[in-house]
């Protein structure tokens, strides 16, 4: 039986900011009161989409305390807690402030590419080093290193506590081979909003969704009719959103989600550098796009 309580639609939260470039935890606070109103099983703060690497530990911490209090104990949370130094990785599960945090997310190490023993040797690592649930981070377009799948299925047998995958690698043909060989205690997550149908028809359960950031309730649905058996309605919605899959990304993430939800009133249009917002003519069509909202 899985070990995974991450499943369903996950929201890979975004840090807003206000105009002068300050963390805005007021909007904040409203934006995840409205993703658990419209369908969010759970969320991933501090990760990618949320501009981690440009935060203070300061603001990470105020962040963390916020979720944690306006979530409330209604869904899990995961947490980001990576990077390409072990050790620190280790000194940070073993002295950092987890607490209301339900489990981590762990990119692999970037830059250095290590080789598959490598990555293996490095989970195993840090999931030795804590109690919490581990869930895997595949995405080579980010980090320049593929984790293969027989490296994944290896840690989801050899550690009781990596409980899932996020696979972002845009490989399905890899994505069904984990799905083939891993054991029933472990779960294959989306990483890729535009994929994410189609790994839920190979036996993903669930996603972490950049653009459930601001459509969270469309989104769920499709997932909660395809989880369902409800495929042909499932995969209107899918269609649907194509377009908008492809305008989040082209500009680099989260400068798309950022500017559906300025353009939704939510928040002010503002990344931290090295992260600038849409393009002009990728904005328009965003704007575009919202008029035809589901």
């Amino acid at each position: 039986m899985s070990q995974n309580i991450f499943k369903g639609l996950g929201i890979a939260l975004i840090t807003p900011f206000n105009a002068s470039g300050a963390v805005d935890y007021v909007v904040l606070k409203q934006l995840v009161e409205y993703q658990l109103k419209n369908g969010a099983d759970f969320f991933c703060i501090l990760a990618t989409t949320g501009e981690t690497p440009t935060l203070t530990d300061d603001e990470k911490q105020r962040i963390k305390e916020l979720v944690v209090e306006v979530v409330a104990g209604r869904v899990p949370i995961l947490m980001g807690c990576g990077g390409n130094n072990t050790a620190a990785i280790v000194e940070e599960l073993h002295t950092r402030d987890f607490s209301g945090i339900d489990g981590i997310l762990s990119v692999c190490p970037y830059y250095n590419k290590p080789s598959q023993e490598g990555l293996y040797q490095h989970f195993k690592t840090i999931a030795n080093a804590t109690d919490m649930k581990v869930v895997l981070y595949n995405v080579p377009g980010r980090t320049g290193v593929n984790m293969k799948a027989e490296t994944t299925v290896r840690l989801a047998r050899d550690c009781k506590n990596i409980v899932a995958v996020k696979e972002a690698s845009g490989n399905l043909e890899q994505v069904d081979e984990i799905i083939k060989n891993k054991p029933d205690t472990f779960d294959v997550i989306s990483g890729d909003d535009a994929l994410t149908f189609p790994m839920i028809a190979c036996g993903a359960v669930g996603v972490i969704s950049v653009i459930g950031n601001a459509l969270p309730k469309e989104f769920s649905r499709m997932l909660r009719l395809e989880q369902n058996g409800e495929f042909e309605p499932a995969r209107k919605i899918h269609h649907m959103f194509t377009d908008l899959f492809n305008l989040l990304f082209v500009d680099g993430n989260p400068a798309g989600v950022k500017a559906m939800l300025h353009e939704m009133g939510m928040i002010e249009n503002v990344l931290r550098l090295p992260l600038v917002p849409t393009r002009l003519t990728t904005m328009q069509k965003i704007s575009e796009c919202l008029k035809f909202r589901l």
